[in-house]
């Protein structure tokens, strides 16, 4: 009885031909998925879509719209938190046991507060991305110039030498 060592490749190899000789050879690769998709049991999408607040079951505590003033929001919300931060201490020595109204309260303020951050991630994403290709471009100018500097520096150098064994 032979065994072998590793097993054979799969069979799909044989799509693939010499590639210097036909680079058009390989197949090509499969598109891109688009829309909701199942993934090890667990459904997914290709949207990148915020769901609201309500949609998830929660009150929101800010208005309603697209026209949303996030600084002066957060700024709402936060001193609301710090409010009910400090309500919550007080029950805490005077009533004990009505504490989880307050804890509601915060964890509905808590979870506003995030979704308003999570609704300025893709202007935070694009405001990244400029960031990082003007470093980019920033970088590349210098680099031309580097070059620039050293080529009119050999060039300098070459005529001096030319100049040298023309002087002998």
């Amino acid at each position: 009885m032979a065994t072998a060592t590793y097993p054979p490749p799969p069979p799909y190899y044989k799509l693939y031909k010499e590639y210097s000789q036909d680079p058009d050879s390989a197949p090509a690769p499969p598109p891109p998925i688009e829309g909701p998709y199942v993934l090890y049991g667990a459904s997914y999408t290709t949207d990148d879509v915020l769901p609201g607040l309500e949609e998830q079951g929660v009150r929101q505590l800010y208005p309603k719209g697209t026209n949303i003033d996030f600084r002066k929001e957060l700024r709402s919300l936060n001193r609301e938190l710090q409010l009910h931060l400090l309500e919550l201490a007080d029950v805490l020595i005077e009533r004990p046991s009505q504490y989880a109204r307050r804890v509601e309260d915060i964890s509905l303020i808590f979870k506003n507060l995030h979704h308003l951050l999570n609704s300025l991630r893709p202007h935070q994403a694009r405001a990244t991305l400029i960031h990082i290709l003007e470093l980019q471009i920033q970088r590349r100018k210098q680099a031309v110039e580097d070059i620039k500097r050293r080529r009119e520096e050999a060039q300098r150098l070459v005529k001096e030498a030319l100049g040298t064994l023309n002087g002998q």
